[in-house]
């Protein structure tokens, strides 16, 4: 079972962003970041989950990604991506990434638990100080589908 941890975070909404990951497979654990010039927490909660299903080179894996972005979570649990998805991503918002995020959730068996933020939780707190400090590089990237 791989377990991805994952959070974003946005200075202002829209503003400055990032996000961060953990992967991690029996002992074997990988961090991943990214920062954004404009962005929103959305999106970056989004990417966080895409990155961590994208990093993953064994297809059919047994994966439960671990959150605190209700709108991630609740999307894909309570089935709203998929009803996006059958009306073409009419009047949505972020279907880049969820069109995006469905092409990796599909190569794997995914689960959702979510978890509090900033509640203590030890691997949400260190995804967090990922994506805080990724969003305060220098050299951000432009995120390119962020219509602000």
């Amino acid at each position: 079972m791989v377990e991805i941890f994952t959070d974003g975070a946005c200075s202002g909404n829209p503003g400055k962003g990032g996000y961060g990951v953990i992967l991690r497979y029996n002992q074997h654990i990988k961090e991943l970041s990214a920062g954004f010039k404009a962005t929103t927490n959305n999106r970056m909660e989004l990417l966080a989950s895409i990155a961590g299903l994208e990093a993953l080179t064994k297809e059919g894996s047994e994966v439960t990604i671990i959150s605190d972005s209700e709108y991630v979570v609740n999307s894909v649990i309570k089935g709203w991506v998929f009803n996006w998805e059958r009306k073409a991503y009419k009047d949505r918002v972020n279907a880049d990434l969820w069109k995006r995020f469905l092409i990796a959730y599909r190569k794997h068996q995914v689960q959702f638990k979510w978890v509090r933020g900033h509640a203590g939780h030890l691997e949400n707190e260190r995804c967090d100080e990922l994506a805080v400090a990724a969003s305060r590089q220098k050299d951000l990237l432009i995120d390119e589908g962020f219509q602000g």
